[in-house]
């Protein structure tokens, strides 16, 4: 038995301000019911002591832990700059500015 009728969607679809023909509107009250039934489905199986999950396998962080390190020497790092002057990289100009 449908639980969605064709005037329930179409009466949704005026209220969000969706034009749908009326062929649209008889595919989507048979693709609705298929979603009812399947929540129905699942409403029968969800019991109280089984918990709601998001996913059905446990996540866990993959990332390494964040410990704090001595950061790296300026001379090592501007070493490997094209240009420096004054423990910085130098670059282009860019801004036309004195």
């Amino acid at each position: 038995m449908s639980t969605i009728s064709r005037d329930e969607v179409a009466r949704v679809a005026s209220l969000a301000r969706i034009d749908l023909s009326e062929a649209e509107i008889d595919r989507l009250s048979g693709e609705l019911d298929v979603i009812v039934d399947a929540i129905a489905q699942v409403s029968e199986v969800a019991t109280p002591d089984v918990p709601a999950t998001s996913h059905p396998l446990p996540l866990v962080n993959v990332f390494r832990d964040d410990v704090p390190v001595a950061p790296l020497p300026v001379d090592d790092v501007l070493a490997s700059a094209p240009a420096s002057e004054d423990g910085r990289f130098m670059v282009p100009q860019i801004l036309g500015e004195e």
